[in-house]
């Protein structure tokens, strides 16, 4: 599992008091930060290897600023090209949000998917969860 905290910025906060519901894809993009590093070591733009094919979000409960988060994030699925990736966003002991991001190894050039190689796999499966994990994350 990869751990990313971080505070919420007063700017992320909505009229209602919480942080708005746009920031948490955000916040999960951030969290990918050490998936990215596997694919692409120095995130040069234009050495990227990865497009995203989906995103979702669920929002479980409210969260606040002044109050930090940590966002979890695991691999729930490895292909041969493609992974999805499960993220939580905890607060003050509490699951507030998940969200699943599905992610292609992709050729800019050649317009299409290509496998994961076997160094950068053998670090994914390192946090790969099984269907049969209890609490994936927690």
């Amino acid at each position: 599992m990869w751990v990313h905290s971080l505070f919420p910025r007063f700017g992320e906060t909505d009229v209602l008091g919480h942080i708005n519901n746009t920031v948490l894809p955000v916040w999960f993009e951030e969290a990918r930060t050490p998936i990215f590093r596997l694919f692409t070591p120095d995130l040069n733009p234009q050495h990227w290897k990865l497009i995203i094919a989906k995103i979702d979000v669920e929002y479980l409960g409210e969260l606040f600023y002044g109050q930090e988060v940590e966002v979890r994030t695991v691999i729930q699925k490895l292909g041969n090209s493609s992974m999805t990736i499960l993220h939580e966003a905890w607060q003050s002991g509490r699951l507030a949000s998940r969200g699943h991001c599905v992610m292609v190894h992709f050729d800019h050039e050649l317009k299409r998917s290509t496998t994961i190689p076997a160094e950068i796999r053998s670090v994914l499966n390192q946090h790969l969860i099984t269907e049969d994990t209890e609490n994936p994350v927690v």
